[in-house]
């Protein structure tokens, strides 16, 4: 039976992802303008869900993720996706074998 929970779980988060996405698309296509306040908002959403996934990481995790995570957000800055995941993982990798984390 728990295999069937999942599954509900799983279509009640697909409903409500859909649902959300269709409704602020359906509220912003009958703006004439945006609100100055609302395209804050919506510009601060991607720092928001990124301090979301990156926080209880950071927090709840041993030394090498934490570092891993530090490495990354560095690399970040100057370097595209890929080498920012490449540089992260090669950071934990090492601080696992270094430090037998």
């Amino acid at each position: 039976m728990d295999d069937l929970s999942t599954v509900w779980l799983i279509l009640a988060a697909a409903a409500a992802t859909y649902l959300t996405r269709i409704g602020g698309y359906a509220l912003i296509t009958r703006m004439r303008t945006m609100p100055p306040r609302l395209e804050q908002a919506l510009n601060a959403v991607p720092a928001a869900v990124l301090t979301t996934l990156w926080a209880p990481a950071f927090f709840n995790s041993g030394w090498d993720v934490r570092l891993a995570l530090i490495v990354a957000a560095l690399v970040s800055l100057r370097y595209p996706g890929l080498i920012m995941l490449a540089a992260g993982w090669a950071a934990a990798m090492a601080a696992r074998h270094l430090f037998g984390l």
